[in-house]
């Protein structure tokens, strides 16, 4: 693809509400490259509702009439942009054929639209899915989180062993713990559509038993967070592409995973437990037994965490890639200027408090 090779028509992002064309054209460019379920347009319409304030503009770069990328943005300051990223998706709000480079789509965003524009930044970018090239005059990529996934290749036992010994210490003690006090575990997978809102409401009732109800920031089915959670996994079920599990002490609850599945591809989009089990791991024994029956079933071949690297994460695999950021500038200028206030701004971060 040529640099202005596209051309970018714009509408409010509601539109995808309504046209049934766009809607069908996002859907073929998700389903031609990153083919995740949560990039599909159902996705995005449902988080323009719950999280848009109606400044949302839709993007839609075609060649020969033909839509190469679209992607949803908003204003975040005087003339400039960004791509729609509410905290709840794990990626930007952007669909894009195959090979096509971010820069080429910048040239274009930058320039386009009644509205000045002299910044435009595409976020949380997957290198796998949209590849990270070199800075140009006007451009500037940052790197936003490293994030994990796992492969699941070959029989569990292979992979269990190569965990660190005291993961496997740690689970075989909380197990035989468990056996001893006579209690009865059992592991959950719902898949069913009907079924996701009763297992949102489990999975809220953990998220608030933890830190996440003092920050505010717990699912629940009555907060704009479920109830997000709650409409993706229903859709997602009626398609075949959700699953939740569950880890269950004597019936009860107490460690969810959030899932979605496409081909071979599993996301974890949240997870949780119960800190009133928190003497049980009962996190840890969850992602056991769901790696155990992956690795039986071997549909999925890869996990895809798609949040920072935690020191969990790292118990669990050595995988990790880098998410990142690009930014173009509508002038060459217009980066150095910026990269002269970045330097002052980690200059001044490094005095004392009373000297910057």
């Amino acid at each position: 693809m040529n640099n202005g090779s596209l051309v970018w028509e714009h509408f409010p992002a509601a539109k995808l509400e309504e046209d049934r064309d766009l809607q069908s054209e996002w859907n073929r460019l998700n389903a031609s490259g990153s083919n995740l379920p949560f990039l599909d347009v159902a996705v995005m319409r449902n988080a323009l509702v719950t999280f848009g304030d109606g400044c949302e503009r839709l993007f839609v770069g075609r060649l020969d009439q033909r839509a190469l990328a679209m992607l949803i943005a908003r204003p975040v300051g005087r003339f400039r942009w960004q791509t729609f990223q509410p905290s709840q998706l794990p990626l930007g709000a952007m669909v894009v054929a195959k090979e096509t480079c971010p820069e080429v789509l910048l040239d274009g965003l930058v320039m386009s639209g009644p509205d000045l524009k002299l910044v435009f930044s595409l976020t949380q970018l997957d290198p796998v899915l949209v590849a990270r090239t070199p800075d140009t005059a006007r451009t500037f990529s940052a790197d936003y989180i490293e994030t994990a996934w796992i492969d699941i290749a070959g029989d569990f036992d292979a992979y269990w062993n190569a965990r660190g010994k005291n993961l496997r210490h740690n689970l075989r003690k909380q197990k035989k713990k468990l056996d001893a006090e006579g209690i009865v575990v059992t592991t959950r997978e719902i898949t069913a559509a009907e079924d996701m809102s009763s297992a949102i409401a489990r999975y809220g009732a953990m998220e608030v038993s933890g830190w996440k109800a003092l920050s505010g920031t717990a699912v629940h089915p009555e907060n704009p967070q479920g109830r997000f959670y709650e409409r993706l996994l229903e859709d997602a079920a009626g398609k075949g592409e959700a699953v939740v599990y569950e880890y269950l002490l004597n019936d009860q609850a107490v460690a969810s995973n959030l899932c979605l599945v496409r081909g071979k591809t599993m996301t974890i989009l949240k997870t949780a437990y119960d800190e009133r089990a928190h003497a049980y791991s009962p996190a840890f024994l969850l992602m056991q037994e769901m790696l155990q029956l992956l690795h039986a079933e071997g549909k999925v071949r890869t996990i895809e965490f798609y949040g920072r690297v935690m020191e969990w994460h790292t118990r669990w695999t050595e995988e990790k890639r880098t998410l990142y950021h690009i930014t173009c500038y509508r002038w060459p200028i217009l980066k150095v200027i910026a990269a002269a206030m970045r330097r002052k701004k980690v200059a001044a971060a490094k005095l004392p408090a009373h000297l910057a």
